[in-house]
């Protein structure tokens, strides 16, 4: 099955390797039908070397890609993953509304200044109730989809990447995020990542995707990325996956110059050539 991967991180964001050129021919070589780079967006308020590129290298970063996009025009396109941090949304969309981006993926990472999925701050888990954890991940995945800033939701369950799993079903919980992420007309990614992490799970779970579909919210794929041959890995897996959910195509991404963010398409699973 041929997709295209938007989930993909470059050495720009201090914790991937890589250049951008070298994810295209990586998407090229395994016969995926378009890529888009992704790279962290400066971490604010304060920019993290480690986690993000700094608000300084943002220019050169779209240079790059965009540079890559006229010479590979319809299947390169410029992507950025953004925190969402309720204290930064001012911030991150005046730095967003300044840059040509075809999407941004929104992604959640922190609860307040924890990073709940870095692993130099694992031991916090023991110092919070795993149900409490869950329960405020999903308000601020919520937010996050209401704020207006995002084409696609990253990785929407990130917060079991450690394993840690609630201890009740938070099934009302669950529905009225979904109901807000459906209502606020956002994409939800398959990540396949998840699958080289200690959980050993794509994100979102089955259950969580078939919900999704359910709801009539769209689906893109992404590797998540963090060297040029993890690029497209494990996308069979995802297509199962999303086939179990119900789902019988995904959403494509369309750039369109001097328009703002990319159109959005569909394409069914028969449709995208094996």
């Amino acid at each position: 099955m041929r997709l295209p991967d938007y989930h993909t991180h470059t050495a720009r964001c201090g914790h991937a390797h890589g250049r951008p050129d070298e994810y295209v021919a990586a998407a090229k070589a395994r016969g995926l039908t378009g890529i888009g780079i992704a790279d962290h967006l400066p971490l604010l308020p304060e920019p993290d070397p480690e986690l993000s590129m700094g608000v300084c290298d943002l220019s050169d970063y779209v240079a790059d890609v965009q540079a890559l996009k006229a010479e590979f025009p319809g299947y390169v396109l410029l992507g950025v993953e953004a925190d969402y941090r309720p204290q930064t949304v001012s911030e991150v969309r005046s730095l967003l509304e300044g840059h040509p981006f075809d999407y941004v993926i929104g992604s959640v990472h922190h609860m307040g200044e924890w990073g709940f999925d870095d692993p130099r701050q694992l031991d916090e888990y023991g110092r919070r109730d795993i149900d409490d954890v869950w329960v405020e991940y999903f308000q601020l995945v919520g937010d996050a989809a209401e704020s207006g800033l995002f084409t696609i939701l990253g990785h929407l369950d990130v917060v079991k990447k450690f394993g840690y799993r609630p201890t009740r079903a938070l099934t009302s919980e669950l529905d009225h995020l979904v109901a807000r992420v459906a209502a606020a007309g956002v994409l939800v990614e398959i990540n396949t990542a998840g699958l080289h992490r200690p959980v050993k799970e794509a994100y979102p779970t089955l259950d969580i995707l078939r919900r999704l579909c359910d709801a009539g919210v769209p689906i893109t794929f992404g590797s998540d990325a963090h060297r040029p041959e993890e690029v497209g890995r494990d996308f069979g897996h995802a297509v199962e996956l999303a086939r179990s959910a119900g789902y019988a195509g995904f959403a494509s991404l369309e750039s369109r110059p001097g328009e703002g963010r990319a159109g959005i398409g569909s394409v069914p699973f028969e449709a995208s050539p094996a």
